[in-house]
């Protein structure tokens, strides 16, 4: 018996809810791979074949457009990618890539089906988690088109700081220009609003390392957007 994922502590919700028999199907039909930063994951306009679970590590996920490529959201393991093309088409609509070193669980996607097909409670789980990635998505949409630049970006350090990483202290893994990217803003405007956030003595940049000197400041600008 194939016992990789019956003894991985990083399973999913949707995986625990799983069989012995069908964790070992999952097992004989999942392979992990190792990514380093700037690596591509799953690239936009490619045939999908495998249903991508980010086992360790950041990613973000992006979008080519008709005029330029826009930064969606970042994700944080673990969770799963490419969900969509498991339900609709078999095209990748959009690109994932890692943003630092990351582990990547690459499950058939002909197994994955099956495995929704014969567990239910399974299948809850994964229609839990593509209702919640929905919700950010029209959340983040809102935000982005209705706040103000430093309500956007005290958003970008919010998000870092108290959902990616769990602390006020953390290292930015995006540029300044990705950031931009995320919440529609230019590089400038970016690095023009840190530098008052830094000055009012709201956050201290060193680098990339940033830390949280005045949650409560963010909050109240990221409220008033």
């Amino acid at each position: 018996m194939n016992n990789v994922c019956k003894l991985c502590n990083i399973k999913s919700k949707a995986a625990a809810k799983l069989k012995d028999e069908e964790i070992e199907r999952l097992s004989f039909n999942c392979t992990m791979v190792k990514f380093v930063k700037g690596d591509a994951i799953i690239k936009q306009g490619a045939f999908s074949t495998n249903v991508a679970y980010l086992r360790n590590g950041l990613a973000k996920i992006h979008i080519t457009g008709p005029y330029h490529e826009q930064l969606v959201r970042i994700v944080k393991a673990p969770c799963y990618l490419g969900l969509p093309t498991t339900f609709g088409d078999k095209i990748n609509q959009y690109s994932v890539t890692a943003v630092d070193t990351a582990e990547v669980c690459f499950i058939d996607i002909s197994a994955f089906r099956y495995l929704l097909k014969s567990n239910t409670d399974f299948t809850h789980e994964i229609m839990m988690e593509l209702c919640r990635t929905e919700l950010e998505v029209f959340y983040r949409c809102a935000n982005r088109t209705q706040k103000q630049m430093r309500g956007k970006i005290a958003d970008v350090l919010l998000e870092f700081s108290d959902k990616i990483f769990n602390t006020k202290y953390f290292n930015m893994p995006l540029t300044q220009e990705e950031i931009g990217n995320l919440v529609d803003v230019t590089r400038e405007s970016v690095s023009r609003v840190l530098t008052e956030f830094e000055k009012d003595g709201i956050i201290k940049i060193r680098g990339r390392n940033i830390e949280i000197k005045k949650r409560e400041s963010l909050l109240m600008i990221s409220t008033k957007g």
